[in-house]
């Protein structure tokens, strides 16, 4: 566990140089999202997380660091880990971040957001997020980002978008189902470390 979070530190230090893009992002965000606060935390999961979550795969790419991690004396298991566990940080860091942003947005504009939204919304990005990696971190660490870039970006979101279009997602249609919206994100994660793991073996 102690090797993953030192994987996990290294991709922080990694992408630290270009949080530029990742600032920008997230303010174009607030300023088309400041009147609608409910939208904030799902946006931010679908949009600025995954930026944040692949971007080491970016870095690694343009500086070759795939030779750094071959010589390091970490197993290839542990550097594949440590992209999930980056990935679940990069998600908390953001969800954090827009969860604080929406309250503060819902009480400037007088509209009423918290308890039983807030814990749906939050559900809901969760959900989207954990779909939206599955199918991007196996094709990333398979191939590298100059590879698929495209197709492993738009591809993930277009689907993510085609399912909330397709169940018509609501806050009250989401609510009866909230456990399973947790329980089937850790599952798609699972599923997609297992076979990328396997990818790499």
């Amino acid at each position: 566990m102690t090797a993953v979070v030192r994987m996990t530190v290294l991709h922080m230090r990694t992408v630290a140089p270009y949080r530029t893009q990742g600032l920008l992002v997230f303010g174009l965000l607030m300023v088309i999202l400041g009147r609608t606060p409910d939208h904030v935390v799902p946006a931010l999961a679908m949009l600025l997380a995954p930026l944040i979550a692949v971007h080491p795969f970016v870095v690694a790419d343009k500086t070759d660091l795939r030779m750094l991690y071959a010589v390091l004396p970490v197993r290839r298991r542990t550097v594949l880990l440590g992209h999930y566990a980056w990935a679940l940080a990069s998600y908390l860091a953001t969800v954090v971040a827009g969860t604080v942003l929406s309250v503060l947005l819902a009480r400037a504009e007088g509209v009423p957001f918290g308890g039983r939204d807030l814990t749906t919304m939050v559900t809901l990005s969760w959900g989207l997020f954990c779909l939206n990696i599955a199918i991007q971190f196996p094709l990333l660490i398979r191939f590298g980002y100059a590879r698929i870039s495209v197709l492993g970006t738009t591809m993930p979101l277009a689907l993510v978008m085609l399912a909330v279009y397709r169940l018509h997602l609501t806050i009250t249609s989401i609510q009866p189902w909230l456990p399973l919206f947790w329980a089937a994100g850790a599952a798609a994660m699972a599923i997609s470390a297992a076979v990328a793991a396997r990818k790499e073996s």
